[in-house]
């Protein structure tokens, strides 16, 4: 799985994190309380962010956390009682629909919705087919992706919706109860909750770099990480696996280098946001990686590194995977042939299962040959394993036999022990315009407009990061999915991070993993009815 080609530097630039605004100042924590008040300012009359109508209230409180480093919180506008609960269908496949046989969607083909319309009314309920409109993107155009099913009706609270939900699946029919808020691009007042750490790497005497925690496999809340690293902010970072019929739980999906050192490899060639522990030369890049193996004369590919073998999350692996070589977001490919490298950052056992595993001393000698896979790894051993074809590759070695392992991360630029990738996607900013990759980062699934519809179009909590004019790191969490934070789709997340002056922006992983921790507090408020979410690794200011 591996990609030869070369990396590709979006750029390094950078601008001010700027203030606004109007409402009440938030409370941050029980830490930051105690802040002296004359680190904190409230500032008032810069542009507003693009989100709902242009005159709502807006206001943006600072405060300086270390030398270099300023913690803004942007509240936006105020729920509004006349925006409703809706109830929202899952729509039938029917013979009309590019997959017959597929599962009830939230979008699917005008014909397809039009039918549960017809079968809604026979029923009683009164319902309309709407089209769901895709704006332009830098690779995508716009177009309607497709319809989805709401009953006529509206309600004042999710509890009536709630009602009207069960009523209809007494009938044989599924939907949701949905806050009309939530959509992209409603006219809703708000309300927004935006946070953001600013680094300014001309004071900044600190670390800026990422954590997985004790290993890859474990999962720890954002909170959590900072406290272990005795961090002033952090925010969550890349996506992960979370089910584990799809790898490792914890495991990142995509590319992740902690202080220099390679622990994931890319989703193709996804974007990154490249950081350095001085908070110089902070950079959006695309990165690649090569990785073989030498056994003898022979040399041999690696498809990954630190993941279960045979399963690509997020896909974007070689020709050999299916079904796709290309990146698919939320989709695990399979590869029933691989070759890949654990070390001990992995956590406390390799995967188990068929196949082989060697096991290699610091010199890259074989130190144990084992004929299944699964095995804790001693301080300063490597292991590599194979499935399929490509375990009859180990099969050949003996013990003492020398193993040459290479793997090289290309990032555009040089990168040391100080250097820290987190994977992203999509794109959101280019050079100081909105350049939105959502196609070429695999969020948009022609087959499956229902993932365009729910990840990318509709509001949800996001993450996102990059630089300024002033060359400064910009991390920002934005809260969303209940009814008082209404989230952003992921057009207006790139229309808020070009608001906030960044010239080049990312978008992490979001949903539930959003989370800001100030102070060993979180200021932000988590989406999962759980509270927040343990994630896979962080970006951590020290």
């Amino acid at each position: 799985m591996t990609s030869r080609r070369r990396a590709s530097a979006i750029s390094a630039g950078a601008v001010g994190i700027l203030m606004a605004g109007s409402t009440a100042i938030p409370t941050l924590s029980a830490s930051a309380s105690t802040q002296d008040p004359a680190d904190t300012s409230v500032t008032r009359g810069s542009e507003p962010l693009p989100l709902g109508p242009s005159d709502l209230p807006e206001e943006r409180t600072s405060r300086t956390l270390q030398p270099g480093v300023t913690f803004t919180h942007i509240d936006r506008g105020a729920p509004s009682a006349d925006v409703p609960w809706v109830v929202e269908l899952n729509i039938p496949a029917t013979s009309s629909s590019s997959d017959p046989d597929g599962p009830a969607r939230s979008v699917q083909d005008k014909a397809s919705a039009d039918a549960l319309v017809a079968r809604l009314r026979a029923a009683g309920f009164g319902s309309r087919a709407e089209p769901v409109r895709q704006p332009a993107v830098a690779d995508v155009d716009a177009g309607i992706i497709g319809h989805r099913v709401r009953l006529s009706t509206s309600h004042s609270s999710r509890t009536e919706a709630d009602a009207t939900a069960a009523k209809l699946k007494a009938q044989g029919f599924s939907g949701r109860t949905w806050y009309a808020g939530w959509d992209g691009g409603s006219r809703a007042s708000g309300h927004w909750s935006v946070n953001v750490i600013t680094i300014d790497p001309r004071s900044f005497k600190g670390r800026l770099t990422g954590t997985y925690g004790p290993d890859l496999e474990q999962r720890e809340t954002t909170t959590e990480l900072a406290r272990s690293t005795g961090a002033s902010a952090a925010v969550n970072g890349g996506f992960f696996t979370m089910d584990p019929k799809a790898g490792a739980e914890g495991d990142p999906s995509g590319v992740g280098v902690y202080n220099g050192t390679f622990a994931s490899e890319p989703v193709g060639d996804r974007p990154a946001l490249v950081l350095q522990q001085n908070a110089r030369r902070t950079t959006v890049t695309r990165p690649s990686w090569d990785g073989t193996i030498r056994l003898g004369s022979r040399t041999v590919d690696l498809d990954g590194k630190n993941r279960v073998p045979g399963l690509i999350r997020n896909c974007g692996g070689d020709a050999s995977d299916s079904p796709t070589f290309l990146p698919v977001h939320d989709t695990t490919c399979t590869d029933s042939s691989e070759l890949v490298t654990f070390d001990s950052a992995f956590g406390a056992r390799t995967p188990s299962g068929p196949g082989t595993e060697a096991v290699l001393d610091r010199s890259g000698r074989v130190e144990r040959l084992l004929h299944s896979r699964g095995v804790q790894l001693r301080r300063g051993e490597t292991s590599v394993q194979g499935i399929g074809s490509k375990a009859a590759v180990l099969k050949t070695l003996e013990m003492g036999d020398r193993v040459g392992v290479k793997e090289r991360v290309d990032i555009g630029a040089p990168h040391t022990r100080h250097t820290t990738v987190v994977g992203g996607g999509p794109e959101l900013v280019r050079s100081g315009s909105e350049h939105i990759t959502q196609k070429r980062d695999g969020m948009h699934q022609v087959d499956n407009p229902s993932f365009d519809y729910g990840w990318v179009l509709q509001r949800n909590p996001r993450t996102f990061a990059g630089t300024d004019a002033k060359g400064r790191t910009v991390l920002v969490t934005v809260d969303g999915r209940q009814a008082d934070q209404l989230g952003v789709s992921i057009p207006e997340a790139a229309a808020v991070a070009k608001s906030l002056g960044m010239q080049e922006a990312v978008n992490l992983d979001g949903g539930g993993s959003t989370a800001m921790s100030v102070r060993d507090q979180l200021v932000s408020s988590p989406s999962d009815a759980g509270g927040e979410r343990s994630v896979g690794d962080a970006i951590v200011v020290r």
